[in-house]
């Protein structure tokens, strides 16, 4: 996901929309969700009907699932009634909960029918395009999925799921998996079935309900590839989302089978320029004519479905797993393309942006601290940051090992979800090395290195003396390059002073430090 083309004033709505800390529900499973939604170009006024499928952990006599309940501006869902089978249930609704009562055993398996409607107060962005046409594109990140759909809205549940939409039949629909059936209904209306056997967590649950002009731009390995645009976007749209097959194709090579049926680039009117809804992956609405300026963001948002999607964090503190693999693996994508100089431009501007942000919120990448508002998280830590930590981890490991590890964790955690010591777990397997104060230093602690560097020539002896001072108060312990008149060194910094000695016939022109941009540091060289 990228923050790019904000809706500042809906943006501010939703940072209070969704300030409350997150619930999760420790008695249940959801197994399978099926959203019957109805949509009409009147109003903004949605009905659903929601079978969920439900394995119990627990014992229990009543049970809860997230929805934001109608409140005083007329916004949220209203819930009629909650079936199952033939019995109706007893139920209540809080503010961002529907408490279900409901007597069920361990281990048993239910389904459940809800029954609700409403204005969405968020997560379906309901308005018109640039263009002034009507759409409807769900957006649920972080945890925004129940203010239309009833759900366990956190990443560590996921299920499959099927979306039924009828809507005015000028509309075209897509969403998650594969379109199973479409049909005219009466009343000029259209129902469109999407249906989704890979598990997903809420936030990447969505529809995308406009006028389309749809392209099947390309089939890699199997997996249709897809384009969704407006109308009047069609042309340039169809031409410059053209980098998806090649994205997709390399990605499979490196990271391992794509988990979704297909992938679909979809110009979208959401908050976020770029949304990983898994196999239909939404767009800001100028993305089509930013041509290759926005390359990198199809990188960033189609490396989500392996990372991220497939396999996810399995709370928001370890959202590195999804943002920081994005950005390291466009990384990657780019310099296969373009070269290796491309990594070092990118690795060396991340860094700034990573050390930048430090300066202003020292926190630790995982960050516990976050209970609330989650888009707190969409920071240089979790981005920048976390991906500095697979660049380094990939130069500790060697490129062997590290994409070897990185295919294990995927095929582990494909339809699953992990947090970071899962990631280290599988690393440490895979390289045959302890990765503990690899992880400890970049991942939970704070800062970075600040490296004083001072280095003189003395002629009579013919050398270059190097003095290396760790001046923050944490000390790191990590490997750094540096170079002399272009010639490469490589020396271990662990302590808070470090010296060395390297003969050379004559007083160098240059003394570099980390040429290659392979460590997160900061340095200040001068000759003494």
């Amino acid at each position: 996901m990228r923050k790019h083309c904000l809706f500042y004033a809906l943006f501010l709505l939703l940072l209070v929309a969704s300030a409350k800390a997150q619930t999760i529900f420790p008695d249940i499973d959801v197994q399978h969700y099926t959203f019957a939604i109805t949509l009409n170009d009147d109003n903004n006024s949605i009905s659903g009907k929601a079978t969920i499928d439900i394995k119990f952990l627990n014992n229990v006599a009543q049970f809860k699932l997230n929805l934001v309940k109608k409140n005083s501006s007329g916004k949220g869902m209203l819930v009629s009634e909650i079936t199952e089978g033939s019995k109706k249930l007893k139920f209540s609704q809080d503010d961002d909960v529907v408490n279900i009562i409901s007597t069920a055993k361990k281990q048993s398996k239910h389904s459940f029918t809800i029954s609700y409607s409403g204005v969405p107060a968020d997560g379906l962005i309901i308005s018109q395009n640039k263009f002034g046409h009507r759409t409807f594109f769900g957006d649920n990140w972080p945890n925004r999925a129940h203010n239309w759909l009833p759900c366990a809205d956190y990443p560590s549940d996921k299920a499959s799921v099927d979306f039924i939409v009828t809507a005015p039949d000028h509309y075209q629909v897509v969403s998650n998996g594969i379109k199973v059936l479409e049909t005219i209904m009466p009343n000029h209306t259209k129902l469109t079935h999407w249906t989704e056997s890979a598990p997903l967590a809420p936030k990447v649950m969505i529809i995308g309900v406009a006028d389309f002009a749809i392209q099947q731009s390309s089939n890699v390995n199997g997996i249709p590839v897809y384009t969704y645009v407006f109308p009047e976007d069609k042309e340039v749209g169809f031409k410059n989302y053209k980098y998806a097959p090649d994205i997709l194709a390399w990605y499979i090579k490196k990271f391992g089978p794509y988990a979704f049926e297909k992938l679909a680039n979809v110009q979208s009117k959401t908050i976020y320029g770029g949304m990983e809804n898994s196999s239909a992956i939404f767009y800001y609405e100028d993305s089509p004519e930013a041509g290759r300026a926005d390359e990198e963001l199809m990188a960033h948002e189609i490396a989500h479905q392996w990372f991220g999607d497939a396999a996810g964090e399995k709370t928001w503190a370890n959202l590195w797993l999804s943002e920081g693999f994005a950005t390291y693996m466009t990384n990657c994508y780019l310099e296969h393309k373009y070269g290796p100089d491309t990594l070092k431009k990118r690795e060396a501007a991340d860094r700034r942006t990573a050390i930048g942000f430090e300066s202003r919120h020292l926190t630790p990448v995982v960050d516990t601290t976050v209970k609330t508002n989650f888009k707190r998280l969409l920071n240089a830590n979790s981005y920048q940051k976390g991906g500095w930590a697979l660049h380094m981890l990939r130069r500790k490991l060697g490129d062997t090992l590290f994409w070897k590890g990185i295919r294990a964790y995927y095929a582990k955690y494909d339809g699953h979800n992990a947090n970071t010591a899962d990631f280290e777990r599988v690393m440490e397997q895979a390289s045959g090395q302890n990765l503990q104060q690899f992880f400890k230093q970049w991942l939970y602690t704070t800062g970075h290195p600040d490296i004083k560097v001072t280095w003189s020539y003395n002629a009579d002896e013919k050398a270059v003396h190097i003095a290396f001072t760790q001046k923050q108060t944490t000390l790191f312990d990590f490997p750094m390059e540096y170079s002399i008149d272009g010639k490469l060194y490589k020396i271990n910094i662990a302590q808070k002073e470090t010296s060395v000695s390297i003969p050379t016939a004559t007083k160098p022109v240059s003394v570099v430090m980390d040429p290659d941009v392979n460590v997160l540091a900061v340095f200040e060289v001068a000759e003494q």
